[in-house]
Formats: structure tokens, sequence, C-alpha cells
């Protein structure tokens, strides 16, 4: 595959001063009065010709100001940026815009400063505000726009300005359902005709969904680069190490799909459908979720959970004991936790993991996270068929009414 953006061993540090005066002292005295905050540390990859890469990492990993000095928005303090096309950023909401001129007049003036001509303006204007569903407000100034009007107006410019490369930081988080939707779809299609996009979200739904290839930024360190599952299993036990003051937590050496304490272990898990007592189940059919466990002390307040994802990784499905306010203390020995529930949901295969933790997350005190802990598929249905992945079984009637113009 053809390489579109290469980045060469970029770091990045900040010189950090308590006041300005330190500043001029600094330079008067040709002495330090500052200390140093390195942000990104000798980071590198490649991006290819129609690849989407995500980055993810908790707050203050470094993921905004390594997008920002691929986009040239910052200078790195050594390494290199490659550039083999045009690299669009949808960064912070807004940058770009003048707030005192109208949505229309600001479609030339972001899309002069992302690189593209008055006559490519020109001639994308109609697309960009037809995408945009601005209507009439594209002539009003900026500063009457919401949070997601801006949203909009900057991804349409964005996409319209046909880059070689998209930087998506947190955009589509901004807005409805129905345009991020839409903008996930113009994604796919960019894609298609080989746009390559570096990706950053919370949302690990998309990431999972739109991603060939995610990266795991640490303290500004790449920590991991590879298959978006395995890097977010990664990611999870990061989250899990934030609240960990005991250094208790750790990777399954076995398993990158596990991590814990193990104070309390899972040691198996099986599904299988009351009536086919198998692991291919029909839709609506009782399905039962056994977790067998052992615990090494006696715990209180314990929470046991669940979690079903597609097969491109989207949780479907997730609680657990504390959600369904069921209380659960362990002594040392083991034990077997059932969940029973119809499995409303549709056809496909599907994957189930599951978790020992306090509180209502893992992220509190978690003893056992294992990922991919057990397959399964749906197939057939048991009453009405459906279309999509729920099945919400409505009660319809219908009744005369008279409608008024």
């Amino acid at each position: 595959m053809q390489k579109i953006l290469e980045v060469k061993n970029i770091t990045k540090i900040y010189k950090m001063y308590k006041s300005n005066f330190d500043r001029l002292k600094e330079i008067f005295l040709n002495r330090p009065y500052h200390r140093e905050f390195v942000s990104n540390r000798d980071i590198s990859f490649d991006l290819y010709e129609a690849e989407t890469l995500g980055i993810i990492g908790v707050n203050g990993a470094g993921k905004s100001t390594i997008l920002k000095i691929i986009a040239g928005v910052i200078s790195p303090t050594s390494g290199e940026i490659i550039r083999h096309g045009r690299v669009t950023a949808l960064l912070e909401l807004g940058t770009g815009f003048n707030d005192e001129l109208s949505g229309y007049e600001n479609i030339f003036l972001n899309g002069t400063l992302i690189g593209m001509s008055e006559q490519e303006c020109t001639q994308k204007a109609k697309e960009i505000i037809i995408f945009s569903e601005l209507g009439d407000y594209i002539y009003e100034p900026i500063k009457t726009y919401s949070s997601g009007m801006k949203m909009r107006l900057a991804f349409s410019i964005a996409i319209y300005s046909e880059p070689q490369v998209l930087i998506v930081d947190e955009a589509l988080s901004v807005g409805d359902a129905h345009f991020a939707a839409k903008c996930t779809k113009a994604l796919k299609q960019r894609k298609e005709q080989n746009m390559s996009i570096i990706y950053v979200s919370h949302d690990l739904n998309s990431l999972k969904l739109l991603c060939d290839r995610v990266i795991l930024l640490s303290h500004g360190e790449v920590v991991q680069e590879g298959d978006p599952e395995a890097v977010m299993n990664s990611y999870y036990f990061l989250i899990s190490k934030l609240n960990d003051e005991a250094q208790e937590i750790k990777i399954n050496d076995l398993s990158e799909n596990s991590f814990g304490s193990f104070e309390i272990e899972i040691k198996k898990v099986l599904i299988f459908g009351e009536k086919s007592k198998s692991e291919i189940i029909s839709s609506g059919e009782n399905a039962t979720i056994q977790i067998y466990l052992k615990s090494f002390a006696e715990f209180e307040n314990i929470t046991i959970g669940i979690h079903i994802r597609d097969k491109f990784g989207q949780d479907i499905y997730g609680t657990n004991t504390y959600y369904q306010k069921v209380d659960i203390s362990l002594s040392k020995g083991e034990y077997i936790c059932s969940f029973v529930m119809p499995l409303n949901i549709g056809y496909g295969k599907y994957s189930l993991g599951c978790a020992i933790h306090t509180g209502n997350n893992h992220t509190d005190k978690c003893f056992h996270w294992l990922d991919h802990a057990h397959e399964f598929e749906v197939a057939g249905v048991e009453g009405n068929p459906f279309i999509g992945l729920c099945r919400l079984e409505p009660k319809i009637s219908i009744s005369e009414c008279v409608i008024e113009d």
C-alpha cells in the first residue's frame, strides 16, 4: 500500500513558566526558569492510502498535540512529518471561523485556510450547504450558531475539500445522532475513494466500526498499535490502572483479553439456549449465561457483569449485578453466577465478555476483566420476525380520528 503520511520520531516539549516574569529572567539572565513538560515523546507511525487510523488514550495522553503537529498547527521540538497530499483537520470546534461573518462567507474563509482555492470554494459551496443542512442559517453570522451547527459547517467544508488525509478529533461527538450517522456514512464513502482518515474519539464503538488500525497513547508515548479490539482491551486496562494505587492490576500472561488483580478469577464462561441446549440460540429464546469463578479471600459488595458485542466489536448490551440491585458477597471458594434472560437480539454472531469488580464499573476496583470469554450465534426467531439488532415487541392499535389541517 502507498504511504500517504509519515510520522517520524516526533517529540514535543513545552516550557512551563510560573509567571511571565520568569520568561523575561530566562532571556536576560541566560538561566533556566522553567520546567519541561513532554507532551509527545518519540512518536512514529505511517498512514496508508484508504486507511482509517484511530488514536485513543486517556485525557492528557498527547492525542491533540500529535494531531496539531500533523496538521501543521504547531511545530514539533524534534522529528519530522512527511505529507504526501493535502491534510485537512477538524480540531477545536470553530477553528478557522470568523464569528462576525456569515456561514456562507466562512465557507470561503475556512476553505482557503485548509488549502482550497477560491474557484474550488465557489464550485463546492452548494454541496457544502446541502450537506450541512443549515438552510437559510447559512447566511446568518457564525456567532449565532450553536456548537452543533458549527460542527455541521466545519465537517461539510472539510469533507468537500477532498483532502488526501482528514483528521477528525472528537468532532462527531457534538450535535445530533442523525448528523453524526450522516458523517460516519460520508467518511466510509470517502474511504472507498482512497481518502485516509485519522480519527480520535472517546466513542469506542465508532472507532471499532471505522478504524482498520488503532494506536494507544499513554503519557505522550505509543504503548500499543494494531487491531482495534486488542488495543481497546489495553485501553480498558489503562483505565483500571488509574485507580490502582496498590499496583494490583496486571495483564494475564496467557491472554491480552484478560486483566485484573485476580483476587477473584473467572475460570469458565458458558452460554446456551433453554431449548437448543447449545451456543446456537433463537432470537427470543431464553438463554443462560454461566460464569464460573473462584474467590481467594472474603469480599463484600462484589459486582459481576456481562457485555455482548456484535461481529464488528460494537457493544450491543451490558448489565451487571450492581445495576440489577443484586447484592453479592463471597467467601473463599468456588461459585457459579447465572444470568437468565430472553435473548432479544437479531441474527448474527456475537462475543460475550465478563467482569468482576466493585461499584458500577471496572474502573473502581477490578478483580478480573475477561473479553471474548465465549462466542455464540443467534439463528432463527421465536415468534414474529423483525429487522435489526433489537427485538422491542410493540403493541399495535389503530382507531379512527379526525385530522385537522
